[in-house]
C-alpha cells in the first residue's frame, strides 16, 4: 500500500468516526484533501453545495435530524468566511458541527499572501469551544478527535484548520515521546442524573401549585412519555419553544403549541394564569412571554448548567438529562384532584385550533398563506421532516401545522437567519433518504439562496430512496416579515424600495431543472397541489401566490390594540386597504362563535 499523506489520513479518520457525508465546496486551499478524496473513491461522500454558507446549513440540518454531528468543509480565505453564518446558526441552536477549513501554506503566513486570513482569530467566537490549526502530521488525530468530541459534548460548532502544505505532508502518527499527544476514537456520553435532594425540593414546589404550566424545548426530545405522565399528574398544560415543536404531539389536548411572538393564544394565557412553571430542556429567551416574576414558582431541568436559571427566577434549577430527571421526579409527584385548570387549558386549545381553521378560510388575494399550511397539516406523512425559513413562513409553521407521530421539524431558532430552509431540507434528506421532506420558504429566502440550492437538489435527488423533497414558496413579492415588523414596531408604513421583490416564476425555474414545478394561484387548487407533490416521483417546487396582507398577529394582541395599530401605522402604506380588509377579517375570527361556544 502506498504511503498516506495527511489528507488521506484525515478522510480515513472521518470514516473511522462513521462519517458518511461531508458538505463541502472546492477551492485550492483544500486541493490536497480533494486529491485524497479521489484516491478514497469519494468516501465519505463529498456533497457539493452551491455556496459554502449552504454547506454549513446542510451540515446543521443533517445534525439536527440525524442526532449525530455534521461536517462541513471549505477552502481558505473566502470559503472559510462563507461558512460563518451557518456555523453561528449551529452555535446559537446548540448543534454539533465540525468545520474543516484550508489555510495558505505555512511558509506564506505573515506575508499578506493571497487568501491569507487569520482564521484562528476569525473563528475564535463561533468555534469558541474548540478551534485549532494542524501544523504537523502528528497533531492531526488528536485535533480532529477533540473537535468531534467537543462538538458532541458541548453541542456546538468546532473548527479544524489545515494549511495547504500540511495536507500533502507524509502522515506519521504521534509517537511515544515527550510532547506528543496520542488520541483514541469514540466516547460514551453519560446520562446525567439529578441529585436526590434537588428532586425532592423540585417535587415540593410542583406539588404545592394548583395551576402548573410546562415549557418544553428541544432538550426534552425523547422524553415524551415522561412529559405526558408529569403533565397528567400535575394537571398541567405544556407550551413548546419553537425548536421543541416536534417534542410533543399537537394531537394531545393539553399541548398549547408554540410560545412567543410566533406562538399561540393558549400558550400566552396559560403563562399569564399559572402559579407554577416547570421548564424542561429549553432556554427560550423571551421572558415577557413567561409568567410575571412574582407570579409563579419555578423549576427548571436542563442538561447544561450554563443555561439554567437565566430566563426565570426559579427556586430549583436541576442540571440533569431531561428523561432521567423526569423519571426520578414522577414517583414524588402527587396527582392533583382538582382538574379545572387542566380542563380550561384543553378548552382553550380546542378553541384555538378552531380559530386557526377559521383564519385559514379567510378569503385572500389570491391565496391565504394559512390555508397552504392548514391543508397540508392533516395529510402530513407520519414520518415527514418539515423545515421552515425565517420570515412569515415561520409564523404559519409555528401555528398552523399539527405535528404527530414521528414528524420532525426545525428552523433557525435563535439566529433566525434567512436562508436555511432549503439546505436544511437537503441535510435532512441525506440524514434520512427514505423519509419525505417539506420546506416552507418565503420568496425573499428563495431569491437569496434557495433557488441556487435547487441545483443541488437536481444533482442528488435520484440517490434518495424516497425522492420527495417539496419546497413550498410563499410568493408575495414582499419581504413580508420585515414589512410587518416595520408597521408594528417602528410605526412606519412599508418602505417599497427595501421591501418589494422582483417577480420570479419559481415553478418554471424548477421545471427547467427537471424537477416538478406547480403554480398555485387559486385557493381551490391547494389540496390538489399537495396531493401531486406528495405522490410525485421527483422533488417538487410549489410556487404559491400568497397574499402579503395577511398579518402575523402576535398571540397577546387584543382587538383594541389591533385596531389602534391599524390606525396608527398605515399612513402612506401602499398596501393600506388590503391590510385593513384582510387583517380585520383575520383577527375577527378569534371573536366569532366557535363550534364549542
Amino acid at each position: 500500500m502506498a504511503s498516506q499523506n495527511v489528507a488521506d489520513y484525515l478522510l480515513e479518520r472521518l470514516r473511522a468516526w462513521d462519517i458518511e457525508h461531508v458538505f463541502a465546496y472546492a477551492g485550492d486551499g483544500i486541493n490536497g484533501i480533494l486529491a485524497a478524496w479521489g484516491r478514497a473513491d469519494n468516501h465519505p461522500k463529498f456533497v457539493q453545495a452551491r455556496h459554502e454558507e449552504m454547506c454549513a446549513f446542510e451540515a446543521v440540518g443533517y445534525a439536527k435530524f440525524s442526532g449525530r454531528f455534521g461536517v462541513c468543509m471549505a477552502t481558505s480565505g473566502p470559503g472559510a468566511i462563507h461558512l460563518l453564518n451557518g456555523l453561528y446558526d449551529a452555535k446559537l441552536d446548540h448543534v454539533p458541527v465540525v468545520a474543516i477549513v484550508g489555510q495558505t501554506n505555512r511558509s506564506a503566513m505573515g506575508g499578506s499572501y493571497q487568501q491569507e486570513v487569520d482564521l484562528a482569530s476569525l473563528y475564535k467566537d463561533v468555534a469558541a469551544d474548540y478551534v485549532q490549526t494542524v501544523n504537523v502530521p502528528e497533531q492531526l488525530p488528536n485535533v480532529l478527535d477533540r473537535a468531534i468530541r467537543t462538538a458532541l459534548s458541548q453541542r456546538a460548532p468546532t473548527a479544524v484548520i489545515i494549511p495547504g502544505d500540511v495536507q500533502e505532508l507524509p502522515y506519521s502518527p504521534p509517537t511515544h515521546d515527550f510532547k506528543m499527544v496520542p488520541s483514541s476514537l469514540g466516547f460514551e456520553l453519560p446520562r446525567i442524573a439529578p441529585d436526590d435532594d434537588a428532586i425532592r425540593r423540585a417535587a415540593d414546589v410542583l406539588n404545592a401549585g394548583s395551576k402548573v404550566a410546562m415549557l418544553v424545548g428541544t432538550g426534552a426530545r425523547g422524553a415524551h412519555a415522561e412529559l405526558a405522565e408529569v403533565a397528567d399528574l400535575l394537571g398541567a398544560g405544556a407550551a413548546k419553544a419553537l425548536l421543541g415543536k416536534d417534542v410533543l404531539s399537537d394531537e394531545l389536548p393539553w399541548v398549547t403549541g408554540s410560545i412567543g411572538l410566533l406562538g399561540t393564544r393558549p400558550s400566552y394565557e396559560m403563562m399569564s394564569g399559572c402559579d407554577t412553571l416547570l421548564t424542561v430542556g429549553s432556554s427560550f429567551p423571551y421572558s415577557q412571554f413567561m409568567p410575571e416574576y412574582d407570579q409563579a414558582r419555578g423549576v427548571q431541568i436542563d442538561v447544561d448548567a450554563r443555561f439554567v436559571g437565566m430566563r426565570y427566577p426559579n427556586e430549583v434549577n436541576l442540571v440533569a438529562d431531561a428523561r432521567t430527571a423526569l423519571r426520578a421526579l414522577i414517583p414524588r409527584l402527587e396527582r392533583k384532584q382538582d382538574r379545572s385548570w387542566r380542563e380550561k387549558i384543553e378548552s382553550d386549545v380546542a378553541r384555538w385550533w378552531e380559530t386557526m381553521e377559521m383564519q385559514a378560510q379567510v378569503a385572500a388575494d389570491p391565496v391565504n398563506p394559512l390555508q397552504l399550511f392548514s391543508e397540508l397539516s392533516p395529510i402530513l406523512p407520519d414520518d415527514a421532516i418539515v423545515t421552515a425559513d425565517s420570515g412569515s413562513a415561520a409564523n404559519w409553521y409555528a401555528r398552523q401545522l399539527r405535528f404527530r407521530g414521528h414528524i420532525r421539524g426545525s428552523l433557525s431558532g435563535t439566529l433566525a437567519t434567512m436562508g436555511p430552509g432549503v439546505p436544511y431540507g437537503i441535510g435532512a434528506k441525506f440524514a434520512h433518504p427514505g423519509r419525505p421532506a417539506i420546506v416552507f420558504a418565503g420568496d425573499g429566502a428563495m431569491q437569496m439562496n434557495g433557488m441556487a440550492e435547487l441545483v443541488t437538489i437536481k444533482r442528488y435527488w435520484q440517490e434518495w430512496s424516497d425522492p420527495r423533497l417539496i419546497v413550498a414558496v410563499l410568493h408575495n413579492n414582499d419581504l413580508n416579515q420585515v414589512t410587518w415588523e416595520m408597521r408594528a414596531m417602528a410605526g412606519a408604513p412599508k418602505f417599497t424600495e427595501s421591501q418589494t421583490l422582483p417577480d420570479v416564476d419559481y415553478a418554471a425555474f424548477a421545471a427547467g431543472l427537471g424537477l416538478q414545478g406547480i403554480t398555485v394561484d387559486d385557493p381551490d387548487s391547494i389540496s390538489g397541489a399537495w396531493e401531486r407533490a406528495l405522490t410525485a416521483d421527483r422533488p417538487t417546487v410549489l410556487d404559491v401566490h400568497t397574499d402579503p396582507d395577511m398579518p402575523p398577529i402576535p398571540p397577546h394582541a387584543t382587538w383594541e390594540q389591533f385596531k389602534d395599530a391599524t390606525a396608527a401605522v398605515l399612513g402612506g402604506d401602499e398596501n393600506a386597504w388590503g391590510f385593513i380588509k384582510t387583517g380585520i377579517k383575520t383577527k375577527a375570527q378569534e371573536f366569532l362563535p366557535h363550534k364549542g361556544s
